[in-house]
């Protein structure tokens, strides 16, 4: 039997600086309770960087359930979600830190950290953006937050994986389409390893009220 944990993680840095993560765990590592990994007893890898921007004042709270982001490698902006510049949708907001927060939903396609800003002036009309961070899911294919999808803030069941060396796994999309191709599928979430069928070759930490993903070879 085989012992590996793993969780994806894709961040989005707001204002300050966007940033798009993915991860993987030893055994031995921990989980936050928003599914990412974190702190002093995970590991993560940057995938890219974004300037600071502004808010553009399209709601009441900067970012809420339903607003839209827009597309962009170098920024993210508020847009209205009608435009031809939205690229993904809010489906849930919270102050403060992911660490400290809930969860984002199971598929969640990546996640935006927005920093504080409280300007000294208001002169633009945009206010104070406390700190918080927006679950996010593309208006349009590809979703990597969907079962095998290859990525996502959180691992979930019908997600793929494959080994990384070291002990760790990382998710990969079970089409086989990307590389490297998976090697593992998690197909149930329980409450203890005990509970995993026998076919069981990995265990993948998840979170959650059902911690322990069971994954069968491919």
């Amino acid at each position: 039997m085989r012992v590996r944990s793993s969780a994806g993680v894709v961040w989005g840095l707001l204002v300050l600086v966007g940033v798009l993560l993915t991860g993987c765990q030893s055994p031995s590592a921990g989980v936050a309770e928003d599914g990412r990994l974190g702190g002093p007893e995970s590991g993560s890898t940057a995938a890219g960087s974004a300037p600071a921007t502004r808010p553009s004042g399209y709601g009441a709270v900067f970012l809420a359930v339903d607003e839209c982001s827009s597309f962009g490698t170098t920024s993210f902006t508020e847009v209205p979600c009608a435009g031809e510049r939205a690229a993904a949708r809010v489906v849930a907001r919270h102050d403060g830190t992911v660490r400290d927060g809930p969860r984002c939903p199971a598929t969640t396609d990546f996640v935006l950290h927005i920093s504080e800003q409280r300007p000294s002036s208001d002169e633009d009309g945009d206010g104070a953006v406390p700190q918080g961070y927006a679950c996010m899911r593309n208006l349009q294919p590809p979703h990597p937050g969907d079962p095998g999808g290859g990525g996502g803030p959180r691992t979930i069941v019908g997600d793929c994986v494959y080994s990384s060396g070291d002990e760790q796994v990382r998710e990969t999309s079970c089409d086989g389409k990307g590389r490297p191709e998976p090697e593992y599928k998690v197909t149930e979430a329980v409450a203890r390893r005990a509970d995993c069928p026998v076919t069981t070759a990995l265990y993948v930490r998840l979170g959650g009220e059902r911690p322990v993903g069971c994954a069968r070879p491919l």
